[in-house]
């Protein structure tokens, strides 16, 4: 063997001793991006299974680099508490209804002027035109939205019946703490509201500390509120959205194709749960019904004054929270929607 040939052994090795070291990089390189994320949808509700579904096909896709970690049930606190820590950085997603996502972009507040909607069909149409419009609002706030969910039509929910705005004006009614939409409509009512968080609503029932909640059938029964009220009015009050958010500075983490597919995982599920949402509402006062609680339907005077009230309470309110111009759009759209428009 010649003088070379020793030399180009040891060549040969470092070359493949720096190849090594170059794929233990490479592989390391591309880092796991856990995501702990928020919600107060209870364990074995539609949501987590959707949720778990979602991690379990997010995990599987990107070999487990992207996972997220729930934590249901409000055990990080109310919407208000999972946005402190959403904000220092202890979490870096949540699942909210539209009172909370309104804290990161205040527009959203627009979805829940009382009586906008008056069916799921205006709802989904609203939604699909104004989408890319919501979605740039949270990118600018240092947000990605991940796609829209929803809790569904709230209604007035009591251990007293509640026909009127006289009746309301006797009984205990709950606020959920921090919604100047409900604050707003309530003073213009001359009701004075107890403040409460989501889970100190059913302590609050149970006590009596109040009388009167709002809340989707579907959240009532999961919450297990409908186990202390005794009536239901049946009276669509406002639509509450819901949606996914993770920071910004987190996603732009994952590689681009893993980011593409989350998106396309999040929407398809998220769509396949609004119906599952919209069925179990239904299903939700049969079973209230079946438990004792009897159905109010309030005449239609008193319904015209909860439209009343509600008109002027947004007229103070508009430009506050969200803006004339925006509501005004979707006004517009719905009335040319109900005209037959697209």
């Amino acid at each position: 063997m010649g003088s070379e040939d020793p030399v180009k052994v040891l060549k040969f090795i470092l070359f493949v001793f720096f190849l090594l070291i170059f794929n233990q990089v490479a592989a390391g390189s591309e880092k796991i991006v856990q995501i702990k994320m928020a919600t107060l949808a209870p364990e074995g509700s539609s949501w987590m299974k959707t949720f778990n579904t979602l991690n379990t096909e997010v995990m599987k896709k990107t070999e487990n680099k992207l996972q997220f970690r729930i934590y249901p049930g409000g055990v990080l606190g109310d919407e208000m508490d999972m946005l402190r820590k959403l904000k220092i950085g202890q979490i870096q997603g949540v699942a909210l209804t539209s009172a909370g996502l309104s804290t990161l972009f205040k527009e959203m507040d627009v979805l829940q002027v009382p009586f906008l909607f008056q069916t799921y069909e205006e709802v989904d149409a609203v939604l699909k035109n104004m989408d890319s419009f919501f979605r740039k609002g949270f990118e600018d706030n240092g947000y990605v939205f991940l796609g829209w969910s929803e809790a569904g039509f709230v209604y007035l929910m009591s251990t007293l019946p509640i026909s009127s705005v006289a009746d309301l004006k006797k009984a205990k009614v709950w606020i959920w703490e921090d919604s100047p939409m409900s604050k707003a409509i309530f003073d213009e009512a001359g009701v004075k509201a107890i403040p409460l968080t989501v889970p100190d609503v059913l302590v609050g029932l149970q006590t009596g500390l109040v009388d009167v909640v709002y809340a989707p059938p579907t959240g009532a029964i999961s919450l297990q509120w409908f186990t202390k009220i005794k009536y239901f009015t049946n009276f669509p009050l406002v639509y509450l959205a819901g949606g996914i958010v993770v920071k910004k500075d987190i996603f732009k983490q994952i590689p681009q194709p893993s980011q593409n597919f989350m998106l396309e995982s999040f929407q398809q599920h998220l769509n396949q749960l609004r119906v599952v949402t919209r069925n179990e509402n239904r299903d939700a006062v049969k079973i209230m019904v079946k438990n004792g609680v009897k159905i109010i339907t309030p005449p239609k005077d008193q319904i015209d004054e909860y439209n009343r009230l509600s008109n002027k309470a947004m007229d103070q309110i508009s430009g506050k929270t969200f803006s004339k111009k925006v509501l005004g759009e979707i006004t517009s759209f719905l009335e040319s929607y109900r005209r037959g428009g697209k």
